[in-house]
């Protein structure tokens, strides 16, 4: 009998992680098009604790944002890490990452989306932001599609409702796979794939005026992005066979109010609908109960010759997780929805109503490891915070310390459970405008970017106490969490 682990593997790596909608900036530098991300307008009126959407809208008022010039769209302008990114890495570099997460802009490379061939000047900064990545010391971890769509593929087609989107998105893939074949191993195809309820706008391209169902063109969608994902990662394959092509979901796994066998199985049947996405990708086939569910609902996922043996011998090499907080069913008030849930009582309110839950961590992990059994990453796990810059210019984070700490120990309970877990990349490790609400005040970093919701600010870094907390955790390879 082997032994269990007690420590983290030698070769695990500690990073972070960031998306180019909520960085890179530079909106209409070097030939980029307008995407889906920089559509998203930044409201005074936000109310934190109830977001409804990220972004969005109906046809006449995307319309509206692309003329407007009254109003702010954050993540046109992002931290402009387009420009300081030499600058940003060094700091992450100083940290001690082994490991960088980022994504490529898919407007940059082809600005329309429909284009035939790639637009040169975006693989080119590509060219130089993976070589710095590599330079640093860090293995560059790439997601190809982050909430980043070329808006013309919204307005023209309809977004990955409409089957051409497939063919248009592989052609993309598949020039940047041919470029960066060599230089990058870890590839991640679709960002959170598994969020139709709460970011239909950025993953799918979905007009809310959409004329037909909305809940079935959400799986419709995810149904192309399916076939897309699998057709990427043949194509990825016989590039270069050593590539690691995963998917990724986000945890929305939930738990039961009570023990009242309503709630319990209520909250089954919510968590088995969230593993449809991955019972898909990781087992290579429609799973009964997602087919039973969409025949109950009346919804008809159309799909073609070939869809299903594409997807059954294209199984994803790992599972990339995000995990921030957890939340909970009642039976007598929830729904089939995702988006259906109440908040735990037993857990601290924030002003985003992301309550911290190392043990949903724990629980998540074990959930997916002993569903799988295959390597996993923690693509994405932070804290959202309103932090202060005090006058000598130091910024007290014990709050997040406290939360990664948790997290981290979490962690490495499931390593000792046997999971094989491979890289933990922290969100935010500088921080960035929020994807769900388009803020700045909402800061996850270990770095401070002085930046406000308006943009305004000298965007001069700063380095917060986390950071030196990271830099220790890494340097002892998880040991040292004091």
């Amino acid at each position: 009998m082997e032994k269990t682990k007690n420590t983290f593997p030698n070769d695990f790596l500690w990073g972070g992680a960031v998306a180019a909608c909520q960085v890179e900036g530079a909106y209409d530098v070097d030939g980029r098009g307008l995407s889906t991300s920089d559509v998203h307008m930044y409201s005074k009126n936000l109310d934190r604790s109830n977001v409804s959407k990220e972004g969005g809208g109906t046809r006449s008022e995307i319309l509206g944002y692309m003329e407007d010039d009254k109003n702010y769209y954050p993540k046109r302008y992002g931290i402009d890490f387009y420009h300081t990114y030499k600058e940003d890495l060094a700091l992450l570099a100083e940290m001690g990452f082994g490991t960088f997460r980022t994504s490529i802009s898919w407007s940059r490379i082809f600005p329309k989306g429909d284009e035939k061939e790639p637009n040169e000047e975006g693989l080119a900064f590509y060219d130089r932001l993976i070589h710095e990545i590599r330079k640093n010391g860090m293995e560059p971890i790439i997601t190809i599609s982050h909430y980043d769509m070329p808006l013309h593929l919204v307005l023209e087609y309809g977004g990955f409702v409409n089957r051409e989107l497939i063919g248009f998105f592989v052609r993309y893939a598949s020039a940047v796979l041919d470029r960066f074949k060599d230089k990058v191993k870890y590839w991640i195809v679709f960002n959170q794939i598994n969020l139709l309820q709460y970011c239909s706008w950025g993953s799918i391209g979905l007009l809310d005026d959409y004329a037909g169902d909305l809940e079935e063109a959400k799986f419709q969608a995810v149904h192309h992005q399916f076939v897309a994902n699998a057709l990427v990662y043949e194509y990825g394959k016989k590039l270069n066979p050593d590539m690691q092509i995963g998917t990724m979901v986000a945890d929305c796994t939930c738990y039961p109010n009570s023990c009242k066998p309503e709630d319990v199985v209520l909250t089954m049947k919510r968590n088995r609908m969230q593993y449809f996405y991955t019972d898909v990708q990781l087992r290579g086939e429609y799973p009964a109960y997602a087919v039973r569910f969409f025949e109950e609902n009346g919804w008809n996922i159309k799909t073609e010759a070939g869809d299903e043996e594409v997807i059954r011998k294209n199984r994803q090499d790992f599972l990339a997780i995000s995990y921030y907080s957890s939340k909970v069913i009642d039976g007598d008030c929830c729904g089939m929805n995702p988006r259906d849930v109440i908040q735990n009582p037993n857990l601290k309110p924030t002003p985003w109503e992301w309550r911290m839950d190392p043990l949903g961590f724990y629980n998540c992990l074990s959930q997916y490891w002993d569903r799988y059994q295959v390597p996993m990453m923690i693509a994405e796990n932070g804290f959202g915070a309103i932090d202060t810059l005090e006058e000598n210019g130091e910024i007290h984070d014990d709050y997040r310390i406290d939360y990664y700490r948790q997290h981290i120990s979490q962690m490495k309970e499931c390593i000792r459970d046997g999971a094989d877990i491979f890289a933990y990349c922290a969100w935010g490790p500088i921080d960035l405008v929020s994807s769900s609400t388009a803020e700045m005040s909402k800061r996850y970093g270990f770095i401070y970017v002085d930046q406000d919701d308006e943009g305004r600010g000298s965007k001069a870094r700063s380095r917060k106490d986390s950071f030196y907390w990271y830099k220790k955790v890494i340097a002892s390879n998880g040991e040292d969490l004091d």
